[in-house]
Protein backbone atom coordinates (compact mmCIF):
# COMPACT_ATOMS: atom_id res chain seq x y z
CA UNK A 1 0.00 0.00 0.00
CA UNK A 2 3.29 2.46 0.68
CA UNK A 3 4.52 1.91 -2.44
CA UNK A 4 0.87 2.43 -4.04
CA UNK A 5 0.46 5.44 -2.39
CA UNK A 6 4.41 6.87 -3.30
CA UNK A 7 3.58 6.29 -6.85
CA UNK A 8 0.08 7.97 -7.17
CA UNK A 9 2.33 10.86 -5.55
CA UNK A 10 4.86 11.18 -7.53
CA UNK A 11 1.93 11.56 -10.71
CA UNK A 12 -0.33 13.27 -8.91
CA UNK A 13 1.78 15.91 -5.82
CA UNK A 14 -0.95 17.24 -4.13
CA UNK A 15 -3.92 14.76 -3.34
CA UNK A 16 -6.27 14.36 -0.65
CA UNK A 17 -6.66 11.09 1.36
CA UNK A 18 -10.21 10.23 -0.51
CA UNK A 19 -8.64 11.23 -3.68
CA UNK A 20 -5.38 8.72 -3.23
CA UNK A 21 -7.93 6.08 -1.66
CA UNK A 22 -9.75 6.27 -4.96
CA UNK A 23 -6.43 5.74 -7.00
CA UNK A 24 -5.11 3.50 -5.74
CA UNK A 25 -8.54 1.23 -4.99
CA UNK A 26 -8.42 1.22 -1.34
CA UNK A 27 -10.77 2.82 1.28
CA UNK A 28 -9.75 6.26 3.21
CA UNK A 29 -9.23 4.73 6.41
CA UNK A 30 -6.75 2.48 5.58
CA UNK A 31 -5.21 5.29 3.15
CA UNK A 32 -4.99 7.91 6.35
CA UNK A 33 -3.56 4.88 8.28
CA UNK A 34 -0.56 4.27 6.16
CA UNK A 35 0.26 8.40 5.12
CA UNK A 36 0.03 8.95 9.41
CA UNK A 37 2.30 5.93 9.94
CA UNK A 38 4.99 7.38 7.20
CA UNK A 39 5.60 10.69 8.14
CA UNK A 40 9.11 10.35 6.81
CA UNK A 41 7.82 9.72 3.48
CA UNK A 42 4.18 11.84 3.42
CA UNK A 43 3.65 15.57 4.18
CA UNK A 44 0.46 16.40 5.37
CA UNK A 45 -0.41 20.64 4.04
CA UNK A 46 -2.64 22.83 5.77
CA UNK A 47 -5.37 22.30 3.28
CA UNK A 48 -5.85 18.71 4.09
CA UNK A 49 -3.89 17.46 0.77
CA UNK A 50 -0.70 15.12 1.00
CA UNK A 51 2.59 15.13 -1.05
CA UNK A 52 5.90 13.07 -0.70
CA UNK A 53 8.43 14.87 1.83
CA UNK A 54 11.59 16.77 0.03
CA UNK A 55 13.93 14.79 2.22
CA UNK A 56 16.75 13.47 0.51
CA UNK A 57 17.54 11.14 3.07
CA UNK A 58 16.46 7.78 4.99
CA UNK A 59 16.49 7.21 8.60
CA UNK A 60 16.85 3.40 9.70
CA UNK A 61 16.78 3.15 13.75
CA UNK A 62 17.02 -0.09 14.94
CA UNK A 63 15.18 -1.60 17.68
CA UNK A 64 16.44 -0.31 21.35
CA UNK A 65 16.50 -2.24 24.85
CA UNK A 66 16.46 -5.57 22.92
CA UNK A 67 17.66 -8.53 20.97
CA UNK A 68 17.81 -7.86 17.09
CA UNK A 69 17.66 -10.60 15.33
CA UNK A 70 17.28 -11.01 11.13
CA UNK A 71 13.81 -10.76 11.67
CA UNK A 72 13.85 -7.08 13.96
CA UNK A 73 16.29 -6.11 11.39
CA UNK A 74 13.84 -6.79 8.63
CA UNK A 75 11.04 -4.91 10.59
CA UNK A 76 13.19 -1.35 11.18
CA UNK A 77 13.94 -1.87 7.39
CA UNK A 78 10.55 -2.36 6.33
CA UNK A 79 9.37 1.11 8.27
CA UNK A 80 11.19 2.80 5.54
CA UNK A 81 11.56 3.21 1.68
CA UNK A 82 13.75 0.32 0.32
CA UNK A 83 17.15 2.22 0.69
CA UNK A 84 18.70 0.25 -2.74
CA UNK A 85 15.64 1.26 -4.55
CA UNK A 86 14.87 4.30 -3.31
CA UNK A 87 15.89 7.72 -5.36
CA UNK A 88 17.25 9.12 -1.67
CA UNK A 89 21.01 8.94 -1.54
CA UNK A 90 21.66 9.47 1.70
CA UNK A 91 20.97 6.81 4.09
CA UNK A 92 21.65 6.49 7.97
CA UNK A 93 21.28 4.00 10.18
CA UNK A 94 20.84 4.32 13.94
CA UNK A 95 22.10 2.08 16.50
CA UNK A 96 19.93 3.04 19.69
CA UNK A 97 20.91 2.59 23.54
CA UNK A 98 20.40 -0.92 24.07
CA UNK A 99 20.45 -2.10 21.16
CA UNK A 100 22.07 -5.56 20.61
CA UNK A 101 22.06 -7.26 17.53
CA UNK A 102 22.56 -11.28 16.35
CA UNK A 103 25.40 -12.77 14.09
CA UNK A 104 22.20 -13.44 11.85
CA UNK A 105 21.17 -9.37 11.65
CA UNK A 106 24.62 -8.12 11.53
CA UNK A 107 25.29 -10.10 8.51
CA UNK A 108 22.00 -8.58 6.67
CA UNK A 109 23.32 -5.09 8.03
CA UNK A 110 26.74 -5.47 6.50
CA UNK A 111 25.43 -6.82 2.98
CA UNK A 112 23.30 -4.18 2.53
CA UNK A 113 25.60 -0.98 4.03
CA UNK A 114 28.37 -2.33 1.33
CA UNK A 115 26.20 -2.59 -1.47
CA UNK A 116 24.47 0.72 -0.66
CA UNK A 117 28.17 2.08 -1.14
CA UNK A 118 28.40 -0.01 -4.16
CA UNK A 119 25.53 1.99 -5.25
CA UNK A 120 27.25 5.35 -4.57
CA UNK A 121 24.88 5.64 -1.98
CA UNK A 122 26.20 7.89 1.17
CA UNK A 123 26.07 6.05 4.18
CA UNK A 124 26.40 6.56 7.77
CA UNK A 125 26.11 4.47 10.98
CA UNK A 126 25.47 6.10 13.91
CA UNK A 127 26.55 4.05 16.98
CA UNK A 128 26.78 7.03 19.31
CA UNK A 129 23.81 5.69 22.07
CA UNK A 130 25.36 2.06 21.84
CA UNK A 131 28.76 2.03 22.71
CA UNK A 132 28.72 -1.66 23.59
CA UNK A 133 27.40 -2.69 20.33
CA UNK A 134 29.75 -0.80 18.85
CA UNK A 135 32.99 -2.53 20.34
CA UNK A 136 31.34 -6.25 19.94
CA UNK A 137 31.00 -5.35 16.09
CA UNK A 138 35.06 -4.08 16.20
CA UNK A 139 35.31 -6.70 18.19
CA UNK A 140 33.80 -9.60 15.55
CA UNK A 141 35.22 -7.93 12.38
CA UNK A 142 32.08 -6.42 11.41
CA UNK A 143 34.13 -3.08 10.87
CA UNK A 144 37.29 -4.76 8.62
CA UNK A 145 34.09 -5.78 6.62
CA UNK A 146 32.64 -2.71 5.89
CA UNK A 147 33.31 -0.66 2.64
CA UNK A 148 35.38 2.12 3.97
CA UNK A 149 33.20 4.80 1.94
CA UNK A 150 30.75 4.26 5.36
CA UNK A 151 30.34 6.94 7.85
CA UNK A 152 30.72 5.36 11.24
CA UNK A 153 29.61 7.72 14.47
CA UNK A 154 31.70 8.43 16.51
CA UNK A 155 34.45 7.71 14.72
CA UNK A 156 36.19 4.19 13.34
CA UNK A 157 38.67 2.35 15.33
CA UNK A 158 42.13 3.54 14.73
CA UNK A 159 43.36 -0.64 15.29
CA UNK A 160 41.01 -3.70 15.17
CA UNK A 161 40.01 -5.71 17.92
CA UNK A 162 39.57 -8.09 15.49
CA UNK A 163 42.76 -8.40 14.30
CA UNK A 164 44.12 -7.96 18.02
CA UNK A 165 41.94 -10.57 19.24
CA UNK A 166 41.48 -13.00 16.42
CA UNK A 167 41.15 -16.45 17.15
CA UNK A 168 41.19 -16.17 21.10
CA UNK A 169 37.67 -16.88 21.92
CA UNK A 170 36.09 -20.24 22.02
CA UNK A 171 32.66 -19.28 20.56
CA UNK A 172 33.56 -17.05 17.75
CA UNK A 173 35.13 -17.02 14.92
CA UNK A 174 35.30 -13.60 13.63
CA UNK A 175 33.93 -12.27 10.23
CA UNK A 176 35.82 -13.47 7.06
CA UNK A 177 36.46 -12.54 3.88
CA UNK A 178 35.04 -14.98 0.97
CA UNK A 179 36.97 -14.36 -1.94
CA UNK A 180 35.38 -15.60 -4.98
CA UNK A 181 38.59 -16.60 -6.60
CA UNK A 182 40.06 -18.26 -3.89
CA UNK A 183 39.40 -21.55 -2.61
CA UNK A 184 38.80 -19.47 1.29
CA UNK A 185 39.89 -23.36 2.97
CA UNK A 186 41.50 -21.62 6.08
CA UNK A 187 38.02 -19.72 6.59
CA UNK A 188 36.29 -23.05 6.32
CA UNK A 189 38.74 -25.18 8.26
CA UNK A 190 38.22 -22.37 11.23
CA UNK A 191 34.86 -22.39 10.76
CA UNK A 192 34.47 -25.93 11.14
CA UNK A 193 36.95 -26.10 13.94
CA UNK A 194 34.93 -24.04 16.41
CA UNK A 195 31.72 -25.66 15.42
CA UNK A 196 33.00 -29.09 16.44
CA UNK A 197 34.83 -27.33 19.68
CA UNK A 198 31.34 -26.26 20.63
CA UNK A 199 29.31 -29.22 19.75
CA UNK A 200 30.82 -32.49 19.26
CA UNK A 201 33.64 -34.36 16.82
CA UNK A 202 31.24 -36.31 15.54
CA UNK A 203 29.70 -33.55 13.29
CA UNK A 204 33.17 -32.89 11.59
CA UNK A 205 32.24 -34.18 8.73
CA UNK A 206 28.91 -32.39 8.46
CA UNK A 207 29.61 -29.09 9.33
CA UNK A 208 33.03 -29.04 7.34
CA UNK A 209 30.67 -30.24 4.03
CA UNK A 210 27.97 -27.74 5.02
CA UNK A 211 30.54 -24.78 5.18
CA UNK A 212 32.34 -25.90 2.16
CA UNK A 213 29.04 -25.95 0.51
CA UNK A 214 28.03 -22.56 1.60
CA UNK A 215 30.96 -21.00 0.92
CA UNK A 216 31.72 -22.91 -2.48
CA UNK A 217 28.47 -21.01 -3.40
CA UNK A 218 29.47 -18.10 -3.50
CA UNK A 219 32.99 -18.17 -5.48
CA UNK A 220 30.67 -20.41 -8.29
CA UNK A 221 27.63 -18.52 -8.35
CA UNK A 222 27.94 -14.73 -7.15
CA UNK A 223 29.35 -13.32 -9.48
CA UNK A 224 29.93 -9.47 -7.86
CA UNK A 225 33.02 -7.33 -7.53
CA UNK A 226 31.41 -6.86 -3.93
CA UNK A 227 33.61 -9.84 -1.48
CA UNK A 228 31.56 -12.31 0.31
CA UNK A 229 31.93 -13.04 4.01
CA UNK A 230 31.48 -15.37 6.57
CA UNK A 231 31.29 -15.71 10.51
CA UNK A 232 30.47 -18.07 13.50
CA UNK A 233 29.20 -17.83 17.13
CA UNK A 234 27.53 -19.77 19.84
CA UNK A 235 24.75 -18.31 22.02
CA UNK A 236 23.93 -19.38 25.33
CA UNK A 237 20.21 -18.70 27.07
CA UNK A 238 17.17 -20.71 27.21
CA UNK A 239 18.23 -22.79 23.97
CA UNK A 240 21.97 -23.28 23.13
CA UNK A 241 22.93 -22.49 19.39
CA UNK A 242 25.90 -22.19 17.16
CA UNK A 243 24.58 -19.60 14.55
CA UNK A 244 26.98 -19.39 11.26
CA UNK A 245 26.14 -17.19 8.36
CA UNK A 246 27.68 -17.26 5.03
CA UNK A 247 26.59 -13.66 2.80
CA UNK A 248 26.99 -12.44 -0.91
CA UNK A 249 25.81 -9.46 -2.44
CA UNK A 250 25.33 -11.25 -6.06
CA UNK A 251 22.98 -12.73 -8.40
CA UNK A 252 21.16 -14.54 -5.82
CA UNK A 253 19.61 -18.13 -6.27
CA UNK A 254 16.64 -17.54 -8.94
CA UNK A 255 19.10 -15.20 -10.96
CA UNK A 256 21.35 -17.87 -10.98
CA UNK A 257 19.23 -20.39 -12.64
CA UNK A 258 16.48 -19.04 -14.61
CA UNK A 259 18.45 -18.53 -17.54
CA UNK A 260 19.32 -22.35 -16.92
CA UNK A 261 15.42 -24.25 -16.86
CA UNK A 262 14.57 -24.39 -20.16
CA UNK A 263 17.37 -26.40 -20.83
CA UNK A 264 18.40 -28.61 -18.24
CA UNK A 265 15.22 -28.02 -15.87
CA UNK A 266 11.82 -28.02 -17.94
CA UNK A 267 9.89 -29.05 -15.20
CA UNK A 268 10.11 -26.18 -13.57
CA UNK A 269 10.71 -24.19 -16.38
CA UNK A 270 7.15 -24.87 -16.78
CA UNK A 271 6.35 -23.12 -13.57
CA UNK A 272 8.06 -20.25 -14.23
CA UNK A 273 5.55 -16.85 -14.33
CA UNK A 274 3.33 -18.56 -11.97
CA UNK A 275 2.38 -17.39 -8.30
CA UNK A 276 5.39 -17.18 -5.61
CA UNK A 277 7.70 -19.24 -8.53
CA UNK A 278 10.72 -17.60 -6.75
CA UNK A 279 9.99 -18.77 -3.53
CA UNK A 280 8.94 -22.26 -4.70
CA UNK A 281 11.92 -22.45 -7.09
CA UNK A 282 14.55 -21.61 -3.97
CA UNK A 283 12.53 -24.52 -1.62
CA UNK A 284 13.21 -26.96 -4.45
CA UNK A 285 16.86 -26.07 -4.55
CA UNK A 286 16.92 -26.24 -0.14
CA UNK A 287 14.98 -29.37 -0.24
CA UNK A 288 16.01 -31.82 -2.89
CA UNK A 289 18.60 -30.11 -4.27
CA UNK A 290 20.55 -31.34 -7.41
CA UNK A 291 19.22 -28.20 -9.39
CA UNK A 292 22.14 -26.21 -11.40
CA UNK A 293 22.53 -23.69 -14.36
CA UNK A 294 25.00 -26.83 -15.11
CA UNK A 295 22.31 -29.31 -15.46
CA UNK A 296 22.38 -32.51 -13.41
CA UNK A 297 24.83 -33.70 -11.47
CA UNK A 298 25.73 -30.57 -10.01
CA UNK A 299 23.62 -29.27 -7.60
CA UNK A 300 23.51 -25.44 -6.29
CA UNK A 301 25.66 -26.27 -3.56
CA UNK A 302 22.68 -26.94 -1.18
CA UNK A 303 22.45 -31.13 -1.51
CA UNK A 304 24.80 -32.21 0.90
CA UNK A 305 24.31 -29.47 3.01
CA UNK A 306 20.40 -30.23 3.20
CA UNK A 307 21.14 -33.84 3.58
CA UNK A 308 23.87 -33.21 6.57
CA UNK A 309 21.66 -30.31 8.39
CA UNK A 310 18.78 -33.50 8.55
CA UNK A 311 21.30 -34.93 10.73
CA UNK A 312 20.91 -31.57 13.11
CA UNK A 313 18.32 -30.35 15.33
CA UNK A 314 18.64 -27.16 12.71
CA UNK A 315 17.49 -24.50 11.32
CA UNK A 316 18.91 -23.51 7.96
CA UNK A 317 17.49 -19.71 6.18
CA UNK A 318 18.08 -18.37 2.92
CA UNK A 319 17.21 -14.84 2.08
CA UNK A 320 16.74 -13.22 -1.41
CA UNK A 321 16.52 -10.33 -2.93
CA UNK A 322 12.97 -9.59 -1.34
CA UNK A 323 12.08 -12.85 0.36
CA UNK A 324 13.28 -15.30 2.63
CA UNK A 325 12.94 -19.19 2.91
CA UNK A 326 13.97 -20.99 6.58
CA UNK A 327 13.26 -24.63 6.95
CA UNK A 328 13.10 -26.16 10.42
CA UNK A 329 14.34 -29.77 11.07
CA UNK A 330 13.82 -31.88 13.49
CA UNK A 331 14.45 -35.56 14.41
CA UNK A 332 16.12 -36.17 11.27
CA UNK A 333 13.13 -34.70 9.06
CA UNK A 334 11.78 -31.40 7.94
CA UNK A 335 9.28 -30.33 10.48
CA UNK A 336 8.01 -26.98 8.88
CA UNK A 337 9.52 -24.29 6.16
CA UNK A 338 8.94 -20.47 7.22
CA UNK A 339 8.56 -18.20 3.94
CA UNK A 340 8.64 -14.29 4.33
CA UNK A 341 7.76 -12.10 1.77
CA UNK A 342 8.00 -8.67 0.44
CA UNK A 343 11.32 -7.74 2.42
CA UNK A 344 13.33 -4.45 2.04
CA UNK A 345 15.47 -5.23 -0.82
CA UNK A 346 19.67 -6.69 -0.25
CA UNK A 347 20.72 -8.30 -3.37
CA UNK A 348 22.57 -11.68 -3.14
CA UNK A 349 21.95 -14.85 -0.77
CA UNK A 350 22.54 -14.54 2.93
CA UNK A 351 22.52 -17.69 4.51
CA UNK A 352 22.22 -18.36 8.04
CA UNK A 353 22.63 -21.86 9.85
CA UNK A 354 21.79 -22.34 13.78
CA UNK A 355 22.32 -25.80 15.14
CA UNK A 356 20.69 -26.37 18.47
CA UNK A 357 23.57 -27.73 21.03
CA UNK A 358 21.04 -28.69 24.21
Amino acid sequence: MKSKIKDVLKVNPSLKAREIAKKVGSDRKTVNSVLHKNLDIFQKEDDFRWRLTDSSSIRIELNSNQWVDAEGFESSLSLSDSPLNSSCNEILFVVPQECKILLDAAARFLALCNQLCNAEKLVTIDFSDCTSTFTYFDRIGFIDQLDVRVTVLPERPHISKAEIYKGNSDSVVEFGTVDPNANNKTLVNQLTNRFVEQSDSRFEAAAFTVFSEFVWNISEHSQTPINGFAALQKYGGKRKHIQTVVSDSGLGIVETLIPALQSHHPELYKMLGTEDFHQKLVIEVLTKGEISRFGAGRGLGFKSSREHASKFDARLSVRQTDFSIAIVYKNGEIDKIETKKNLSTIQGTHICFDFYVD
